[in-house]
């Protein structure tokens, strides 16, 4: 026990000391964009596919701004919610799933009145990120919920919803790593779904 009580203590450590150098999603967004209209990307590997993929984020994220809905039940759940909570994102300017799925969150927390959004980079934050794997791995966009009151963290998503994985888990199980072919289909769904999925998965926040 006295091992858990410590791990949590340096993953709220972990949380709050990556607060100090957090950005807002406007900040972030404009940074996207900077890196897109320069060619580059964030990071410290620069590739022309990593720059490619950064285009692409940057005009989802464009679209997704302005089309994404908030249902109204799910809105005046966030509207009444009363926790004093940051959601802290861990990103980088090239991952298409946090292109699809940022901009929903986005439009959830500016609904909440004591619910902050910040965003920092993955490999700017390594030791945070490895406090957040994913079956082993630092997949992209990971969501930290954090309680400023109690200095805890009370949840985390990521990185993609659940429809989503369960697609994911399903293709590697059957047929192995992912393919070109299946992320696009993958894209195709994000498409169709217009982040519904995601909408459904953050509503637990606001409880």
């Amino acid at each position: 026990m006295e091992d858990t009580l410590n791990q949590t203590q340096n993953t709220s450590t972990l949380v709050k000391e990556s607060l100090t150098k957090a950005m807002t999603y406007e900040d972030y967004r404009a940074l996207v964009a900077d890196h897109a209209e320069k060619g580059t990307s964030t990071g410290p590997n620069q590739t022309e596919a990593l720059t490619q993929y950064t285009l692409l984020s940057h005009a989802r994220m464009k679209r997704l701004d302005k089309t994404t809905k908030i249902p109204e039940e799910v809105a005046t759940k966030f509207e009444q919610f009363t926790g004093n909570h940051t959601w802290l994102v861990l990103t980088e300017s090239w991952c298409g799933d946090a292109a699809q799925s940022m901009p929903a969150m986005n439009k959830l927390v500016a609904l909440a009145p004591q619910v902050d959004f910040k965003v920092v980079l993955r490999d700017e934050n390594l030791d945070l990120m490895n406090a957040f794997l994913t079956n082993g791995g630092m997949s992209i966009p990971k969501l930290i919920v954090f309680n400023n009151d109690t200095n805890e963290v009370v949840g985390d998503w990521g990185p993609r919803p659940s429809k989503a994985t369960a697609m994911v888990d399903d293709f590697k199980k059957n047929v192995g790593p992912l393919t070109p072919e299946f992320k696009k289909d993958l894209q195709v769904w994000y498409n169709k779904d217009k982040n519904v999925n995601i909408i459904e998965d953050l509503e637990a926040f606001a409880q």
